[in-house]
């Protein structure tokens, strides 16, 4: 029996609402800073997108390995995702049409709504019940 990896079933279930967040998220800022706003709106839905589908894929292939790898990739890719995303804050404030403001707005209710849809969607399970690593054959 082949088990579909809960972190791939995840992100195959969040990337089609990307495009609706995105556009929605660019209207908001157009309509409540203008451009700049907006763009720095949809940066914000990107940087939750790439986090979330980096840190997925990464604890997908962590859990192929071992529950060590799983850990050693969790904290590990967290603290380079932390480091990437802060370089990029510190590039992007230095361009005048980006909205710090804009960003944050965007970040913590895309963040919020993601774990919140994560957690439904795994609800009931628990997460090392569905990881399968070398050797197991249950």
């Amino acid at each position: 029996m082949t088990r579909v990896e809960p972190e791939r079933e995840l992100v195959r279930r969040v990337l089609p609402f990307v495009p609706l967040v995105a556009v929605a998220a660019f209207g908001l800022g157009y309509a409540a800073g203008g451009s700049g706003a907006a763009w720095s709106a949809l940066i914000g839905v990107a940087i939750v997108t790439a986090n979330f589908v980096m840190f997925a894929l990464s604890i997908a292939w962590a859990a192929s390995i071992s529950p060590t790898m799983i850990a050693i990739v969790a904290l590990g890719g967290y603290l380079f995702r932390l480091m990437i995303f802060t370089a990029a804050l510190v590039v992007l404030t230095k361009l005048s049409w980006f909205s710090p403001i804009a960003l944050a707005l965007t970040l913590v209710p895309a963040t919020l709504a993601l774990l919140i849809y994560e957690a439904k969607a795994l609800s009931g399970r628990m997460q090392a019940d569905l990881w399968a690593f070398a050797g197991d054959h249950s």
